[in-house]
């Protein structure tokens, strides 16, 4: 028991952001964004410009944010007729014309065809929204809303139905309507919005203009596969209040082969690096079979020589079940058809503790 407690101890407080958005004790980032005025309508900017403003406001969105965080619940937020906000929003609709929100950046016109790998186009897509309770106890009831298609072809895919079977299923939403199922989710009893999938990338541009409309205040979740692109990383940064990423794979073959995604470690430490100071961070790593030395050790290896340990909590998973391809094309994936050992979930976590990582 005072093990179990002084962990959780040591959780409030990296998770400070969001238990103090949760609280009232700050606002969600979202509104900061929205409160910061631009003296320019963003819509008659080149894309060179838009970008040149939008370094100026993430230095004034710093500063604010700074302030905040010393006024405590004495901060107010008025929105403004233009806003950081509205920047970004109008960078992401410039984007979708030659997509580039995750690192394939397969240069997909989305306005008229759709990614040549999520298979989304300009429309938001929401195969479900509800209250979850099987998310890490700082986060339940959370307000889940699971986007429909996904940019990884994962073999082992537990949410396969919605991630990579076509013709997607989901209905399709705009930014307006999202924002009323996160202001429901909320009146129910979320205690944030959560997006997830399949994977939200795809629907960055739908997510960030629903905040626009957004009438409750509530963290927002980015629980995401952490495959996004520089550019989308940095428009997600001053709007995210906790970041659910996943960790899957050290060893770059593994992550080409089993979810064909090239250059996997170097794009997802790159946006860890960049998030590592930006909110709270709960980082989610699956345990494989026959993957413990290959991927789960070196990642926790990095995960304690990179990231910040008084901010970062890593849940480390031990639901891995074979599914989908791994059971379709059982003779290509030999190694997968068993769920993981006690030992080897056990070997990752001594690991991980002796290694200082504060785990949930």
């Amino acid at each position: 028991m005072p093990d179990f407690m002084e962990d959780k101890s040591r959780v409030n407080r990296a998770l400070d952001w969001y238990y103090g958005v949760i609280q009232g004790r700050y606002p969600p980032k979202f509104k900061i964004a929205r409160s910061l005025p631009i003296d320019v309508d963003p819509t008659t900017m080149s894309d060179e410009e838009l970008w040149l403003l939008h370094g100026e406001m993430e230095a004034e969105f710093r500063k604010r944010l700074n302030e905040i965080k010393e006024e405590g619940a004495s901060w107010k937020t008025e929105d403004a007729f233009l806003s950081y906000l509205d920047l970004k929003v109008e960078i992401l609709k410039r984007m979708l014309t030659h997509c580039e929100f995750c690192e394939r950046k397969c240069g997909t016109n989305r306005l008229v065809s759709k990614g040549k790998y999520c298979r989304v186009d300009y429309r938001g897509q929401v195969s479900s929204f509800f209250l979850h309770y099987g998310e890490e106890y700082p986060l339940v009831p959370s307000g889940t809303i699971f986007y429909s298609g996904c940019n990884f072809r994962c073999v082992y895919c537990q949410n396969f139905e919605i991630s990579q079977l076509v013709p997607l299923r989901g209905m399709f939403v705009d930014a307006r309507m999202l924002a009323s199922m996160e202001d429901r989710l909320i009146k129910e009893g979320a205690k944030n919005i959560n997006h997830v999938g399949g994977e939200p990338t795809p629907h960055a541009h739908v997510i960030l203009e629903s905040f626009k409309y957004m009438r409750e205040a509530a963290p927002q979740i980015w629980n995401s596969n952490f495959y996004m692109s520089e550019k989308l990383t940095r428009l997600l940064k001053d709007v995210i209040d906790l970041w659910l990423p996943d960790f899957k794979y050290w060893e770059p073959s593994h992550a080409s082969s089993l979810s064909a995604a090239p250059r996997y470690r170097d794009v997802v430490t790159r946006n860890l690096l960049t998030i590592r100071w930006e909110g709270s961070i709960i980082l989610r790593h699956l345990i494989l079979p026959n993957h413990v030395d290959c991927c789960s050790i070196p990642i926790m290896k990095w995960l304690s020589e990179k990231m910040p340990k008084e901010w970062l909590v890593v849940n480390i998973m031990d639901q891995y079940y074979p599914t989908y391809r791994v059971v379709f094309e059982e003779e290509r994936w030999g190694d997968l058809k068993r769920r993981i050992t006690r030992e080897e979930y056990e070997t990752v976590v001594n690991f991980a503790k002796r290694e200082g990582i504060l785990l949930i």
